[in-house]
């Protein structure tokens, strides 16, 4: 049974039979090949899910017989756009039956898109009653064409402008998340509808928290984490490692570095393995950034980046500067993370609880648009020597689209490399850091930006269009409940709860 490589180059040519694939050119010819393989081991299978990534960063899916996926393969299979226009507590954000001004003529009346098969992502899901396969769709319109909601198309445009340029990003994921205990089974469903979320999962902390990396406090979860990290080298991702953080049950786990599709499509299974394989043992993982629970420290999603040249195999980060400092490619693509920051900032914390973390009152989190090697107050660090150089952004919140935020931050990183050579240096690490500017401090500082920025040159006016819509509706439910409730300042509300611990 073929099993995915997450780091295999992937060669351009023909594709195969007569198909929705091979009427509109879809595969190349490593994917022609994938394919094939599986063909000849679906009697080894018993279900497969077909799953892509909505514009929340949430996994979506349909299970399929083996027999039915055979033809699905190739064929692709129609999808419902609920999850494009859906905000994140499900109420509906886009008008699909009236003028709902995307500009994307398949969601009138909430017609279906067509979702094709990535053979490259198939691969067996270990520990299930059912041999179960797992694999990634990429999204289509009738015509063949690319969807313009598709998060995944969003990164594969990026991933192909840095081979025009014969460059390739690289990409290392540091993810923090909660690791506690469920108390009961309820499914929190009581007055549960669109737009109303119901009871969030009522969880216990693991441990008391606060002795950061200690041996003991790890030890408590070992006893999940442990076999969770096998489970995930079972499926081939790269894991590096796991440890334990400042909170209660708080865990980082880190992967080693890979190409951006595959680094994307890794964050997506790593976090839908990990909520399912604790779910399945009375456990409850979250990737929300700051839970309501006691003492719970903000979790973050840093996204390590460098970028290779191709004719030389050289990492462009990995020489000094004139003065000792990065090296002049490595600055310039900083100086593009930093100038688009405010206004792509929304698709690296997309939820009105990731600004939690942005606060000024925690010390260890990005607050101000700075570069520097060892303040961490900074949202960009420059991190190693030589081969092993790279640009660390501290921003992200973990339950974030995983295609976009990397999109994103390797949209601006090129649009730094690629501008013309600018010897000033606004965000240098000398600067002190009041004179510099603050990551936006709320969701709506931060659509307000992304609304007015150039975030359509990146996503396309569709999707730029759609995304505002999903934020602009999640973000007038949150302001709603708020003028009922008065919470303190500051404080995480039970509507956050609500909204974000069990999806995410």
């Amino acid at each position: 049974m073929y099993v995915r490589s997450w780091s295999s180059p992937v060669a351009q040519g023909s594709v195969g039979r007569p198909s929705f694939v091979a009427d509109h050119g879809l595969w190349d010819d490593a994917r022609t090949a994938a394919a094939e393989r599986i063909e000849g081991g679906l009697a080894d299978v018993d279900l497969v899910r077909l799953v892509f990534g909505d514009p929340h960063g949430l996994a979506r899916s349909k299970t399929l017989t083996a027999e039915a996926f055979r033809s699905v393969l190739r064929n692709g299979m129609n999808f419902s756009p609920g999850p494009f226009v859906f905000d994140t507590g499900h109420a509906v954000a886009v008008d699909f039956l009236g003028e709902h001004g995307i500009g994307v003529d398949e969601i009138a009346g909430a017609g279906n898109f067509i979702l094709v098969p990535d053979p490259l992502t198939f691969q067996l899901l270990p520990g299930h009653d059912a041999r179960t396969a797992w694999v990634i769709g990429d999204e289509y319109l009738r015509d063949g064409t690319p969807h313009p909601l598709s998060s995944r198309a969003v990164l594969r445009r990026v991933a192909d402008r840095y081979a025009q340029h014969a460059l390739a990003p690289v990409v290392g994921l540091e993810v923090e998340w909660y690791l506690t205990r469920r108390l009961d089974d309820e499914p929190g469903n009581t007055g549960n509808g669109f737009g109303l979320q119901g009871q969030a999962p009522r969880v216990a902390a693991m441990n008391a928290g606060y002795q950061f990396n200690l041996d003991a406090h790890y030890d408590t979860l070992a006893p999940l984490t442990d076999p969770l990290a096998l489970h995930l080298l079972a499926l081939g991702l790269p894991l590096r490692s796991m440890e334990h953080e400042s909170g209660p049950g708080q865990v980082e786990t880190t992967f080693s570095p890979m190409s951006a599709l595959d680094a994307a499509d890794a964050m997506l299974l790593f976090r839908t393995v990990t909520k399912s394989w604790c779910a399945r043992r009375g456990h409850h993982a979250s990737f929300m950034s700051k839970p309501l629970l006691d003492a719970a420290d903000p979790s973050g999603w840093h996204l390590n980046q460098s970028v290779t040249d191709l004719a030389s195999g050289t990492n462009l980060f990995g020489t000094e500067g004139p003065s000792g400092g990065p090296s002049p490619q490595g600055k310039a693509y900083a100086e593009g993370l930093l100038s688009y920051a405010a206004e792509l900032c929304l698709l690296s914390v997309p939820t009105v609880n990731g600004y939690r973390r942005l606060a000024a009152e925690h010390t260890l989190a990005p607050t101000r648009l700075g570069f520097s090697q060892e303040d961490r107050s900074a949202m960009l660090r420059l991190v190693g020597h030589g081969a092993g150089a790279h640009i660390e952004n501290r921003i992200g919140e973990p339950c974030a689209n995983p295609y976009l935020t990397i999109a994103a931050q390797l949209f601006a990183g090129l649009e730094g490399l690629t501008a013309p050579a600018d010897a000033s240096a606004p965000h240098d690490e000398s600067a002190p850091s009041g004179e510099a500017a603050l990551v936006p401090q709320h969701l709506r500082e931060a659509l307000e930006a992304f609304r007015a920025g150039r975030a359509a040159r990146l996503l396309g006016q569709p999707l730029a269009a759609c995304l505002t819509k999903l934020k602009d509706s999640e973000l007038r439910r949150h302001e709603a409940w708020c003028a009922q409730a008065a919470p303190a300042p500051g404080q995480v509300t039970a509507w956050e709860q609500r909204e974000y611990f069990g999806a995410y």
